[in-house]
């Protein structure tokens, strides 16, 4: 099992242009389907003159979720290329946007799969790509006494401390990559047991 990911940390604009038709492109990174239709709300609102608004997503470290819609035009010329692109550059948690202009001269299927793909390609070409690590978080409960093992597991194992509250009984909250979330917990518990 992959840890990794690869994703958009900064969104990148595209732009393709074919027999007067303009086909603008965006790129942003998401993590929910209510954040991507949030976004396709605002362009359809924003670019209400354009004759079509086709998208493509992916969604998840395991690159289960996604969809593709042609919004109009012909039965997989814009979804599906936008969708390619994605899958080509093997990324996720991302949502690509392309708004076409109608320039008054039918492009044919080719010709849309052809601006389609290469307007999602100059939009990720212009957006900042990153390789994130899958996590799993742990909630760990312990005496107050216990506090110098705990610390020194983490120290030793450096997980990012999502928050920790320190009472009569402590609570950490550590956040790891998921392949060593295992060996985190086994010797966090081994210390209940010493």
């Amino acid at each position: 099992m992959t840890d990794e990911f690869r994703t958009i940390k900064t969104g990148g604009e595209g732009y393709y242009t074919d027999k007067r038709s303009k086909f603008l492109a965006f790129a942003h990174h998401v993590s929910s389907v209510e954040e991507i239709k949030d976004l396709l709300a605002g362009y359809r609102k924003k670019y209400f003159d354009a004759r079509h608004v086709c998208y493509a997503y992916m969604l998840g470290p395991e690159r289960l979720e996604f969809r593709a819609n042609d919004d109009g035009e012909p039965s997989s010329t814009a979804g599906k290329p936008i969708l390619g692109q994605i899958n080509s550059n093997e990324l996720t948690d991302i949502l690509i946007v392309v708004v076409r202009y109608y320039g008054g001269v039918n492009l044919g299927t080719s010709g849309l799969i052809v601006a389609y793909r290469e307007a999602a390609a100059d939009a990720i070409a212009h957006s900042e790509i990153e390789t994130r690590q899958v996590e799993e978080v742990i909630t760990y409960s312990f005496a107050y006494p216990m506090m110098n093992d705990v610390m020194r597991i983490v120290k030793e194992m450096q997980p990012r401390i999502v928050s920790q509250t320190y009472d009569n009984t402590c609570e950490i909250k550590l956040s790891i990559r998921k392949s060593e979330a295992e060996q985190l917990k086994n010797r966090l518990n081994k210390l209940s047991f010493e």
